[in-house]
């Protein structure tokens, strides 16, 4: 297991090179300068890339970007916060942390409300509550988010006038129900449609019906034998959602006004604040890459089978 983790954390290491290596091109690549405005001339676009080292050749600037990040250096914003660490902009101005809560409570709105709704649904299988949930959960999925975002603002912010209509602070419960949800629905229609299947399949595995001619109960058959079973899929598939919906939805962070990494994010390409792109590039696929191998290490804790599998391999 160990020397297993460290295969997986050197390959993590050279896949944030890779992805840092596309950005900072993709990033150069794009038309203009992040010191062009309306007052700026020629020459006081080249001193402002000459103080920043954007005049040095692009294979230099790239080394200079590796080089501070293995020191621990996420380099000074260029325009947003001028002159301001990255750092202090992501983890110390309550960016990350906001954005972390929302995607937590998100998070854990999925997964209570998904696994229980898609093991109804299986146990239920073709009455009218299967068909009900099947319908929602269809069309959860299909809703973009910043649909469902307008309407709730508009339905209970606006015309009810419910919940406050920003949720920039979120220090009440009220701030938080909305992007909540909104952030939310999509994964926890997807998790129960995935449940229903898996569960599905478990249910018509042989040693579910030896369990059942046995006389075993269904809550126990539902709960012990057929959910852990089914719950790999699910873990599958929340182990990179998980890093995504914690760092927050760009959408769901834009409609509400929320301070969060997301929508400090979009304002840092638009402004083209390169240190800040690259950055919060480097620190959402570090913890996609992170929540990757947590899912492997869960798939052998869920699952003995696999550990069985590998040492016959």
């Amino acid at each position: 297991m160990f020397g297993y983790i460290l295969k997986r954390l050197g390959v993590a290491i050279l896949t944030l090179l890779v992805i840092m290596t596309i950005t900072f091109f993709l990033m150069n690549a794009v038309p203009g300068s992040p010191f062009l405005t309306e007052k700026s001339t020629p020459e006081m676009i080249a001193r402002a890339n000459a103080k920043y080292g954007l005049d040095k050749p692009l294979y230099v600037q790239l080394f200079n970007y590796v080089k501070s990040y293995l020191r621990g250096d996420l380099g000074t914003s260029l325009k947003m916060q001028e002159g301001t660490p990255v750092s202090n902009i992501i983890f110390h101005q309550g960016k990350f942390t906001l954005s972390i809560k929302l995607g937590l409570y998100a998070l854990a709105l999925a997964v209570l409300v998904g696994i229980p709704l898609g093991c109804i649904a299986a146990y239920n299988r073709g009455s009218w509550i299967d068909g009900f949930l099947r319908v929602l959960t269809t069309v959860g999925v299909a809703v973009p988010t910043f649909v469902l975002a307008t309407l709730l603002l508009v339905t209970f912010a606006v015309k009810l006038q419910w919940l406050p209509t920003l949720s920039s602070s979120l220090t009440s419960f009220k701030s938080y129900v909305m992007p909540v949800i909104s952030l939310s629905f999509y994964y926890t229609c997807y998790v129960a449609k995935l449940t229903r299947t898996s569960m599905l399949d478990a249910i018509n595995q042989d040693y579910i019906r030896t369990a059942r001619a046995k006389g075993v109960k269904t809550r126990v058959l539902i709960l012990k034998h057929a959910l852990r079973n089914s719950l790999i899929p699910v873990i599958t598939y929340l182990g990179p959602v998980m890093a995504g919906i914690i760092t927050g939805s760009f959408v769901v962070e834009s409609t509400f006004s929320i301070p969060g990494l997301g929508k400090y994010y979009v304002q840092s390409v638009l402004s083209r604040d390169y240190p800040v792109i690259m950055a919060t590039t480097v620190v959402l696929s570090a913890l996609v890459i992170f929540m990757n191998l947590v899912v492997d290490i869960a798939y052998k804790i869920v699952d003995p089978r696999i550990n069985i599998a590998a040492k016959e391999n």
